[in-house]
């Protein structure tokens, strides 16, 4: 019986879709409710934090339904190997500027570390500024002086950051065994490596809420404790916001594996996720070395 789909061998050309607006209307929602959440953190109000929900809802209906048409596209047979070429090269590129991003923010870790704290101590040239302008200032890391006057510091890297780092390890290898399941036709243990998968990556993020929660109530480290605090959220933060959109990804990926998706020559999207996720373990132990022990 001859197969009622068309492999097309010219690049294919989706029409036009709203999908891109969604999103934008989503990004959006997120940056103003996050602004607005900050700006009202200890003051009455909640709007902020409801805009930010709306937001996230919003992107992630966006992704649902933009990558259910593309699965629709690629199961009735629209997709050339150029097209496939594409999709590989178009990760690539998203992981580097990912990977671009993450360089800016440690930049800016180890400017404010490694050369601002120092200079403002009086490092090189700097000594008489430093008597005449601030004699009282040492420059010590962490560099952060809370509302009550004492000097505090996110967790130690041995409680929760070191489980973490555990888990998106044991996620990695779960990962790794998963695919190789895939390329060998075990479809039980994919589907049990791949629930195991997420099941890791949310708890990773559950863990770092409390981790949150524990700094910010109990150790006083807000955003308005100094330069120490705010980059120990923006990058912890910033990932947790990459953990999060990973998970999502593998999700959904496991969702199609449980209907009968991919198989050994065709799994692009098992293997996108994939890179992403390692991706995102590689950026935490970096992370955890950089901020949590060093």
């Amino acid at each position: 019986m001859k197969s009622t789909t068309r492999q097309h061998d010219k690049y294919y050309v989706p029409a036009q879709s709203y999908w891109p607006i969604i999103g934008a209307v989503g990004l959006f929602f997120i940056a103003a409710g996050a602004g607005l959440t900050v700006m009202q953190i200890g003051k009455q109000g909640t709007s902020g934090f409801y805009l930010l929900m709306a937001g996230f809802a919003v992107l992630f209906l966006m992704l649902f339904g933009w990558i259910k048409n593309v699965i629709h596209e690629s199961k009735t047979g629209l997709y050339s190997r150029q097209m496939d070429l594409s999709f590989r090269q178009s990760m690539w590129w998203f992981i580097f500027s990912e990977v671009m991003f993450f360089l800016a923010f440690f930049g800016v870790l180890f400017y404010a570390r490694m050369l601002s704290v120092p200079w403002l101590g009086g490092a090189g040239n700097n000594a008489m500024t430093n008597e005449l302008l601030w004699p009282d200032f040492q420059a010590v890391w962490p560099l952060i002086k809370t509302p009550s006057g004492e000097t505090t510091q996110a967790m130690g890297w041995f409680g929760l950051p070191l489980l973490n780092t555990f888990i998106l390890l044991a996620s990695s290898v779960t990962l790794h065994f998963a695919h190789h399941a895939l390329l060998v036709g075990k479809r039980p243990l994919l589907k049990a490596l791949m629930v195991i998968t997420v099941f890791l990556g949310i708890c990773f993020l559950y863990f770092q809420v409390v981790e949150y929660s524990h700094a910010y109530r109990e150790l006083d480290l807000t955003l308005a404790s100094g330069i120490y605090a705010n980059t120990f959220y923006l990058l912890t933060g910033f990932h947790g916001m990459h953990v999060t959109l990973g998970a999502l990804l593998l999700f959904i990926v496991t969702m199609r594996i449980f209907k009968g998706h991919f198989t050994k020559g065709s799994h692009f999207a098992f293997q996108a996720a994939a890179w992403y996720w390692h991706f995102v373990d590689l950026v935490w132990l970096c992370l955890f070395f950089f901020v949590y022990v060093v």
